[in-house]
């Protein structure tokens, strides 16, 4: 773990499991928590308030975002002041725009200058992280979304983008650059490499920490045993 705490990126835990989310608050390693409506639907949470209650009961001394879930603007306005009530650590999650494809930094920016703690979500481009910086408020804390990992299903690599925008958040102090969704282990240091700020990790990958830094010549050997083990548990035959 040597070369983990030794790197300057934030990690953050992605995810809506309650167990889950308490098992990372235990380690020192993770300086904040990220969710969002998929994954809350994928671990079965019905009740959006009660969840976030009972993580906010446990949580208190770390980032959490929690987003809205309006399609109006209106909405997500009065979502996003109602969510920044429940706890003083809580970063509420702003879209980049609605369904329709409405731009969303004007509530971003009314938000902002509430003193609420944004967190713009869903960016793919530079032109949506110039607007999104410009929208936060220079004394509030807040957070900048980039899907590097989306952007990098579509066969683009994402890093030149997120080293782009390190530099278009330098204009902001208050301001961090998250890399939104990684694939793998690897993205750590690739955020790393570039002077991001924060990458969300999902439970999957955060599984595969300890594997920083492991003899590579050991681990082929335990990959060999592997593939060994699990032919004779099948009992193949030739």
């Amino acid at each position: 773990m040597t070369r983990l705490e030794s790197l300057n990126v934030k990690i953050f835990a992605d995810g809506a499991d309650p167990s889950a989310m308490l098992e990372m608050y235990s380690k020192p390693y993770i300086k904040g928590f990220t969710t969002n409506p998929t994954l809350m639907r994928r671990a079965g949470i019905s009740n959006y308030k009660a969840f976030a209650t009972e993580i906010l009961a446990r949580i208190r001394d770390r980032p959490v975002s929690f987003e809205v879930f309006s399609d109006e603007l209106s909405g997500m306005e009065r979502q996003a002041l109602e969510i920044a009530d429940w706890a003083n650590n809580v970063y509420v999650k702003i879209p980049v725009t609605n369904t329709k494809g409405e731009p969303t930094y004007n509530v971003v920016r009314r938000l902002a200058s509430r003193g609420v703690k944004v967190n713009v979500t869903a960016l793919m481009t530079l032109p949506q992280v110039r607007e999104a910086v410009s929208a936060l408020n220079p004394e509030v804390a807040g957070y900048i979304s980039v899907c590097a990992g989306r952007i990098a299903d579509t066969g683009v690599d994402p890093l030149p983008l997120m080293a782009a925008a390190v530099h278009l958040l330098a204009t902001n102090p208050k301001a961090e650059l998250i890399w939104a969704s990684p694939r793998e282990l690897l993205n750590i240091f690739h955020a790393e490499r570039i002077g991001c700020h924060v990458i969300t990790v999902t439970h999957d990958i955060l599984g595969k920490l300890a594997l920083i830094g492991r003899d590579l010549d050991e681990y082929s050997l335990a990959t060999v045993k592997m593939f060994r083990s699990d032919a004779v548990a099948a009992g193949f035959s030739l």
